[in-house]
């Protein structure tokens, strides 16, 4: 069941246009990715979603509801962790949870939520003087502590460190196993390949392209190369010319770089197998989600 549905969501600021028919779904229990550079418009969707701002044109859904006219409703079943998330420097972590919790009709108990998400020693720290993994632990708790069916998490690991983001992964997933809804805003490719069920790739202004992860990156026409080591005397270029998927053999003593599409290093070490060349340290180059925004906008992520 589609918890989420945008139908050719617009929005213009001073006339130009940064949104342009924005389309997509998120089913119930799903991490959903919005993955796209800075300034293609993830965030503003996502805050059109949320109900912090209004669109110009086209129709959100969020449960069923209205994000603005039915903006009192909808605050009680979804939790938000914005992009510039920022407390008081002093504000106590238990204080942040308690005023956080009076804002809900019917609030988790902000206890269970500090002992669920390992902060329970942190109870009467101040909010400057957490790390930054502990922030984002604390943002998290905050943004359930309504107890939402659905949870956005906008650029979470923005400024961590690699340790501190794979620890907020993890809690991402531990979200979702709650039974919590997760639309997940990032710029990093390798957390939404790591984290999302399915993904909505943006560029300026628009979707290029919504699936799993691996659909996208099996998805490209993009060439890529595998290599090895000749362990005996053989002509590769002989041997692998004309093989389906193989655009170019290279050699260099005894190392070979082949180059090809789709799925032509099974062809290759086929071909090897049969012809009874043996070869060590054989590697193929992985294709990732760089690779697949590449080819589906024609320039790099970065």
């Amino acid at each position: 069941m589609a918890v989420i549905e945008v139908t050719d969501l617009t929005k213009r600021y001073a006339g130009l246009t940064v949104l342009d028919g924005v389309s997509f779904s998120v089913e119930e229990g799903e991490i959903f990715g919005i993955l796209g550079p800075n300034g293609a418009g993830k965030t503003t969707t996502v805050e059109c979603v949320e109900g912090l701002r209004s669109p110009d044109g086209g129709s959100v859904r969020v449960l069923g509801l209205d994000p603005i006219k039915d903006a009192r409703a909808l605050r009680e079943q979804v939790g938000v962790q914005l992009q510039h998330t920022q407390l008081p420097d002093n504000i106590k972590v238990w204080e942040a949870l308690d005023l956080y919790a009076s804002f809900y009709a019917a609030p988790r108990d902000w206890r269970e939520l500090l002992e669920q998400w390992g902060m329970a020693d942190k109870r009467d720290a101040r909010f400057g003087k957490l790390s930054g993994g502990q922030k984002q632990r604390l943002f998290i708790a905050l943004a359930l502590i309504g107890n939402p069916r659905v949870a956005f998490l906008d650029e979470l690991t923005t400024g961590l460190d690699p340790q501190a983001r794979r620890a907020t992964w993890e809690l991402i997933k531990r979200v979702r196993a709650g039974g919590v809804t997760v639309v997940l805003v990032s710029h990093f490719m390798d957390e939404v390949e790591e984290l999302c069920d399915r993904v909505a790739v943006f560029d300026r202004g628009g979707i290029v392209a919504i699936d799993s992860p691996r659909g996208l990156i099996e998805g490209i026409d993009a060439e890529h190369q595998m290599r090895f080591t000749l362990m005996a005397e053989a002509d590769p270029h002989t041997l692998l010319r004309g093989l389906p998927g193989v655009s170019g053999v290279t050699r260099d003593g005894d190392r070979v770089a082949v180059t090809g599409r789709g799925d032509f290093a099974t062809a290759v070490t086929a071909r090897l197998a049969r012809h009874h060349v043996l070869v060590s340290d054989l590697r193929i180059d992985k294709r990732t989600l760089d690779d697949a925004f590449l080819a589906l906008t024609g320039r790099s992520f970065n």
